[in-house]
Parts: C-alpha cells; structure tokens; sequence
C-alpha cells in the first residue's frame, strides 16, 4: 500500500474553508503553529503543536489560526487508485 504526504498551511490570523474532499482518508498532524476547527454548529476546538487530527466526516465549517505564526498541517493518506 503507498501513501500520500501533504502540506497545508493556514497562514496567521486567517482561516480556510473546511472541503471534506481534502481530508478524505487522511490522518493530519499539526507539525507547527495551532489552528482552531469552527463546528457547523459555532463552537471551536483547538489543536497544536504535535496534536493528530481526522478531519473526515466532521462538521467542520472553518479551519482557522489565531496564532501570529504560519500554522502547518501534515496529512497521511493512502494513495488512490
């Protein structure tokens, strides 16, 4: 089996949209920063530093960093044939 390693950034103080298609099968650690998940619903979760995320299947609306530097995300997924 192969996997697929990806690198998304969340730059400081801004947010991306939450595509469920991203995260698809992908176990994702926060290699740098934090990075707040906005629920559908209006409540937060947040995540740093070292902390492993599966961000498939969630009702999230919003990633977000509040923090003043890039925040990182690592994603694992197998590779899709």
């Amino acid at each position: 089996m192969s996997f697929e390693r990806r690198t998304v950034t969340v730059e400081a103080g801004s947010d991306r949209a939450y595509d469920p298609a991203e995260w698809f099968d992908a176990l994702v650690v926060v290699e740098r920063g934090e990075v707040d998940l906005e629920c559908d619903a209006g409540g937060f979760a947040r995540f740093r530093q070292g902390d492993i995320l599966w961000l498939a299947g969630l009702p999230v609306r919003t990633l977000h960093n509040p923090g003043p530097d890039d925040a990182v995300l690592v994603a694992i997924s197998r590779v899709r044939v």
